[in-house]
């Protein structure tokens, strides 16, 4: 009988997977998962690395690149690389120039060269163009002029070259990569020597745009969470078919062009426009009032245009709020104010900040809208991103600008994440 016993035990055993085959029976199956997940997600991922990501990585990498000067005159800037930019360089600077100078004339590149430099010293552009049309340079009888006497061969031919501030401008911009832009675009500069200096106020713009583009952006927020908060809420309380109704209403301006309802507010708010005119008619108004290229028209069409993306958060936090809680503070003795201001209000604090962030990252980049309502006081940042990009051909600048706004919206979601997550702690 024992025998039979053991004989059925070593059969079991035998039968039975070891616990190391299990291990890796495991370990194949979870492999097998996560790689059909991966599959199922291989193409979305590829679609937002192509899309998302690498527009962005190049949009930054162009903030900080600064080629021209590297890339036309390198033996100027090895030449110039011990220069302590003090006194003027030595003849070996003024000989790689000058054979930079001549390959570039070969090669037609000395144009981006002369407008970036000429964008730090005006006048610049002229100076390069035309000792780069004297090269090689030669002397009374046509012959090439000696190593010996490029030097005053490139000073006769414009006096600048004797200038030591030419050159510390070259040295300066002598690596591909600078915060050049990303200085510009701050108000902030470079001086000859390298050092980190405020740009003068009669040239300094860009610290007001973006206040300005902040100020408005916040301004419309605050529209839109003062008008959409109440709406929201009138909404959560309404039965469901009701509730759905107007809510096609609250999506209906998502079906149509942010140019068509652009147009529509310049229509309905010039001097003999539908608003002039129902307040004239009203007596509230006895002259039209200027509700166009001004920061007014700018603020009324945001709202209207940004308010769904505050309803919608806002409505469905609401919708999730049990109404037996408002009931049960006035139960309790609380005033109806006070209980929706203690109880209510607070559960949807995620609405409002989700709302927020959203309405307020989507003002920051608004172009179309304050082109054609404002005035030239009204222009907020994307106006200069288009500007550089279309009109001025200066992709750095562009790419700088576009930087900083990138960064300050990955600043507010930071924060958002953060008090969330003080708000869910507590």
């Amino acid at each position: 009988m024992s025998s039979l016993a053991s004989g059925i035990a070593l059969d079991a055993a035998a039968i039975e997977p070891s616990v190391p085959q299990l291990k890796r029976d495991l370990r194949r199956a979870q492999l097998r998962k996560r790689t059909m997940a991966l599959a199922l997600i291989a193409p979305l991922a590829i679609f937002l690395m192509i899309t998302f990501v690498v527009p962005i990585a190049v949009l930054l990498k162009r903030a900080i690149e600064n080629p021209e000067v590297a890339t036309t005159l390198p033996h100027t800037v090895a030449a110039l690389s011990h220069w302590d930019r003090k006194e003027m360089p030595g003849d070996a600077a003024f000989v790689a120039l000058a054979q930079d100078l001549t390959l570039a004339k070969q090669q037609n590149t000395a144009g981006t060269l002369a407008r970036r430099i000429n964008s730090e010293l005006p006048g610049a552009r002229s100076v390069i163009l035309k000792t780069m049309r004297a090269m090689p340079p030669v002397d009374a009888d046509g012959k090439p002029v000696p190593a010996s006497g490029i030097r005053q061969a490139l000073i006769e031919l414009d006096e600048q070259w004797g200038q030591p501030e030419f050159w510390r401008v070259i040295a300066k911009n002598g690596s591909k990569y600078s915060a050049y832009y990303l200085l510009a675009s701050v108000d902030l500069q470079q001086d000859s020597m390298g050092h980190i200096t405020k740009i003068p106020e009669d040239m300094s713009a860009y610290r007001e745009i973006f206040g300005r583009t902040f100020w408005i952006s916040l301004v419309a927020t605050l529209c839109c969470l003062a008008i959409g908060y109440p709406l929201a809420y009138w909404l959560s309380t309404m039965p469901e078919r009701r509730a759905n109704l107007f809510m096609i209403l609250v999506l209906i301006p998502f079906w149509t062009s942010i140019l068509v309802r652009v147009a529509a507010w310049i229509v309905l708010l010039q001097s003999e426009g539908l608003v002039n005119k129902a307040l004239m008619a009203l007596g509230l108004t006895q002259a039209p009032l200027e509700l166009l290229f001004n920061r007014i028209g700018v603020y009324i069409s945001m709202t209207h245009i940004l308010l769904p993306f505050m309803i919608l958060p806002l409505y469905s936090v609401m919708k999730a709020i049990p109404p037996t809680y408002m009931r049960a503070a006035v139960s309790l003795g609380s005033h109806p104010f006070a209980a929706f201001w203690r109880v209510y209000v607070p559960q949807t604090y995620p609405g409002i900040g989700a709302g927020g962030l959203l309405v307020f990252i989507l003002a920051l980049g608004y172009y179309i809208t304050p082109a054609l309502l404002g005035g030239p006081n009204e222009q907020m940042v994307s106006y200069y991103v288009a500007y550089f990009t279309n009109v001025t051909i200066n992709w750095g600048m562009a790419s700088a600008l576009g930087a900083l706004l990138f960064a300050a919206t990955l600043v507010l979601y930071g924060v958002y994440r953060r008090f969330a997550k003080i708000e869910v702690s507590m």
